[in-house]
């Protein structure tokens, strides 16, 4: 029996409900751990494991309220509209195409603080939240397959030649993409806290 076939368009909206679900939950934990941290100087969030995996040192960088309050109130707002957006989506919704533009322009800042935060809590804070590298994921395969969709639908033009057969590849190869956009990721991590890493393993 032939499978159906998943497209971007059927699997983008559970894509952003199961992510916006996931993000809320991260965001509220940390959010938690950190009142706990501001009433507890001593308290130890459950994700501080090792030196490197340390959720209270990320927490108590300054990166962590770059903008005067906590980053993670910026994920409590914005996954849940996310969430909102793929049900009102699966039942029966339609967006016009500045909405769409609207939602992959906010992706695209999301992702950008994102990976600013991931870099700044590995070349300045030394430390890793697993809360913040889950919304890390969630981010990048948002933003990935929202523009797939976006580019599909024409809401983005990609020009005619060069551009338009890599955009093919592309599409063609979107989770072999994203998988390596992982791995390169994941890596690279490993790679500057091999120092710490790799004394433990060998």
């Amino acid at each position: 029996m032939r499978r159906p076939k998943i497209t971007v368009q059927k699997a983008l909206p559970y894509i952003l409900i199961i992510g916006g679900i996931i993000g809320v939950i991260c965001s509220f934990v940390i959010t938690q751990d950190k009142f706990a941290i501001l009433q507890d100087p001593h308290f130890k969030p459950s994700c501080d494991l090792n030196p490197i995996v340390s959720c209270g040192s990320v927490m108590q960088s300054h990166q962590s309220h770059i903008f005067g309050f906590s980053n993670t109130y910026i994920g409590l707002i914005g996954f849940p509209v996310l969430t909102t957006i793929g049900m009102a989506w699966l039942a029966g919704a339609k967006f016009k195409r500045w909405f769409w533009l609207g939602l992959g322009s906010g992706l695209t800042l999301g992702l950008s603080l994102a990976y600013w935060l991931l870099w700044q809590s590995v070349n300045r804070i030394h430390a890793l939240c697993p809360y913040c590298l889950t919304v890390d994921v969630v981010m990048i395969t948002s933003w990935w397959y929202t523009m797939l969709y976006l580019v599909d639908q024409k809401y983005l033009r990609v020009p005619k030649g060069k551009a338009s057969t890599a955009y093919g590849w592309a599409r063609k190869h979107h989770l072999d993409l994203l998988l390596l956009w992982f791995l390169i990721l994941i890596a690279l991590i490993l790679h500057h806290f091999w120092y710490y890493y790799g004394q433990h393993l060998f």
